[in-house]
């Protein structure tokens, strides 16, 4: 599936960027907390299988909040108010021809959400709030609220440090040794928002109180809230639930504030069982995969020769080109490792173009790459995936030279007939696969 294009909708002067996806029976507005950057978002694989697995079940809308991401700038001092961006949302679904859908809500998004299903609730199949809130700061009548002394501490570190990657700790606490996440966030913070607006932005959200609409809610509501949510904590989520007639509450383990990194197998079989009545399992136990690794060739003297900063930034580079013919091939990629990266394809002619594709990507940074895939049955651990075949794929990658490609016997018959040619380069033994393996090069440019 590849990424969506972004379109935009008109609301009086002010256009609203959106995507749709999937070719479900029922449409789903998914409106992200705080920021956004429907394109950007895209580049973090969590967050790309999150979104491709609502649209799995559903027609699938995403958006831009006004003042956000690729949606049109406003002025710090006319910031919009909630009622405006519940026109927006309305403009929105009006252009994707949505009569009513279902609506997620992530953190600071569920204010926004509450209203639009209490105005419109002609146009609202659902209710969905993720880690959501309808009040964020503390109160004698709601003390679990973050107190204002707090609030402005973090005004301050927003404020000091966007687009460093501030609050990447707090919001994705499972993943703080994920270095590659870490930088996909500094520069998601630098693309959805600038550093005034994303501090008003988050003041707003301090003054927001939708207290009031929660007893005229008549939607199906679910409520889904992590137990250890440092930043929102699940009182919140508990409170929504006594307050909005007949709603579910799911409480889940876990530390994340943000949805798409800790379990969200679970949350997307919660969500989905909701919508449609049916639970199904996040993945079949094996998977027929074509299993791609690619690495950057001489790294450790290139590192040397430009020095850590350069070295790094080179590969931030590199990453966004590798990852962009990944999306474009409908590739999914399941880990890194220092410039290495390991991804899957359901397609054995896709997964030997976008590595042809990569190659030639990463050539105009000046970057040499080899690419070795292989096709066979893997387990399906979680969110990522073991075998010999994954075994296999590592050590063809290692029979690769410089800008080359190459691929088992079992790859190259998979794709008979497709027009992509191949260099016999014989039989060799890889290091713990049993036997020896016929492999091929990929011949010219395979896209």
């Amino acid at each position: 599936m590849n990424i969506p294009e972004t379109q935009y909708a008109r609301n009086g002067n002010m256009h609203i960027a959106y995507q749709v996806i999937g070719e479900g029976r029922f449409d789903l507005l998914f409106v992200h907390g705080w920021i956004s950057h429907i394109e950007h978002l895209w580049e973090e694989p969590s967050i790309a299988r999150f979104f491709r697995r609502l649209a799995s079940f559903s027609r699938l809308i995403l958006l831009d909040k006004r003042g956000t991401g690729l949606s049109d700038p406003v002025p710090l001092n006319q910031l919009p108010t909630l009622e405006e961006r519940m026109d927006d949302v309305r403009a929105v679904l009006d252009a994707a021809g949505c009569e009513r859908a279902a609506l997620i809500g992530t953190s600071e998004a569920g204010a926004l959400n509450l209203l639009f299903a209490a105005s419109h609730p002609d146009r609202t199949i659902a209710l969905i709030l993720l880690n959501s809130y309808a009040r964020l700061a503390w109160g004698e009548d709601y003390p679990f609220g973050m107190r204002r002394d707090q609030a402005e501490g973090l005004l301050e570190l927003v404020d000091r440090e966007w687009g460093k990657g501030v609050a990447f700790e707090a919001l994705v606490a499972s993943q703080v040794d994920n270095q590659v996440m870490r930088d996909w966030w500094r520069r998601y913070q630098r693309l959805a928002a600038s550093p005034g607006a994303a501090v008003t932005l988050l003041r707003s959200a301090f003054e927001t109180d939708a207290r009031g609409v929660l007893n005229t809610i008549r939607v199906p509501t679910l409520i889904l809230h992590r137990v250890g949510d440092p930043f929102t904590g699940p009182e919140h989520g508990r409170y929504l639930a006594e307050h909005i007639e007949g709603a579910r509450y799911v409480e889940l383990s876990g530390r994340d504030h943000l949805f798409f990194a800790e379990d969200a197998d679970r949350l997307i079989a919660e969500i989905q069982e909701f919508l449609t009545g049916v639970r199904e399992p996040a993945e079949p136990e094996c998977v027929l995969a074509t299993i791609l690794f690619v690495d950057i060739v001489g790294s450790t003297e290139r590192a040397a020769e430009l020095g850590d900063r350069r070295w790094r930034e080179l590969l931030d580079r590199y990453y966004v080109a590798v990852r962009r013919e990944l999306a474009r091939f409908r590739g999914r990629e399941i880990a890194t490792a220092g410039d290495g990266v390991f991804a899957t394809f359901d397609g054995p002619a896709r997964a030997i173009r976008c590595a042809s594709a990569a190659t030639e990507a990463v050539r105009r940074l000046g970057i040499e790459i080899r690419a070795g895939l292989h096709t066979g049955e893997c387990e399906v651990i979680g969110d990522n995936i073991s075998g010999i075949a994954v075994h296999t794929a590592a050590r063809v990658a290692g029979q690769a030279g410089a800008n080359e490609v190459v691929v088992s016997s079992t790859v190259k018959d998979l794709v008979a007939g497709s027009a992509i040619k191949f260099r016999d380069i014989g039989s060799r033994p890889l290091k713990g696969v049993p036997g020896d393996w016929r492999l091929f090069a990929v011949q010219g440019h395979a896209v």
